[in-house]
């Protein structure tokens, strides 16, 4: 089957940023990871719909959530919102709340086999660094995984997710960065 034959679910995926946190009872939790580091506080969830991850500084909150379809998401808070087609970068500067934010988004349609081989290196590294995962089989018994990969710094804090989805033999790869401006 050729890559263009197939259903490209992962172009349903949408990555939306709030200017809130999210209430858990809007998602069913795989995963959940609260990391505390210096000023500011992450909360990092794998849902079976994709991941959420919630920044805050001081009462300043961001959170980036990237999911299936998103139609049952509130829009209050709602600050920017993009399908997860292709290459995409959006930014946001941190003049209005203190906390910048960056993020690109990229897909890819793979062959199965290839697919499968990137499949097992993603549960190595996983496995490896400790990242947040989650696994589940697609419709077509096609492995599916989710890697939420994190890194910790002074003002910024890093985060790279991998949404391998077997029913389409795609990947949705997100790299995001929240920076703390002191200034604010």
């Amino acid at each position: 089957m050729s890559a263009s034959q197939k259903t490209t679910s992962a172009q349903v995926y949408r990555l939306m940023l709030y200017n809130r946190p999210m209430h858990p009872e809007l998602f069913d939790l795989s995963a959940r990871r609260i990391e505390r580091h210096g000023d500011y506080e992450v909360e990092a969830w794998i849902t079976s719909i994709g991941h959420t991850v919630r920044f805050q500084y001081d009462d300043q909150v961001m959170t980036e959530a990237v999911i299936d379809r998103g139609d049952h998401l509130p829009e209050k808070g709602l600050v920017h919102a993009v399908p997860c087609i292709g290459e995409k970068d959006y930014e946001r500067d941190s003049e209005e709340n203190g906390i910048g934010f960056m993020t690109t988004i990229q897909t890819e349609s793979l062959t199965e086999n290839l697919f499968m081989a990137t499949l097992r290196e993603m549960q190595d590294f996983a496995h490896e660094t400790g990242a947040l995962c989650r696994e589940w089989t697609a419709h077509n018994g096609i492995p599916c995984l989710t890697v939420l990969d994190t890194q910790k710094y002074r003002k910024e804090f890093h985060f790279q997710s991998y949404h391998l989805l077997g029913g389409c033999c795609n990947i949705l790869r997100t790299q995001s960065i929240f920076e703390i401006n002191e200034d604010f």
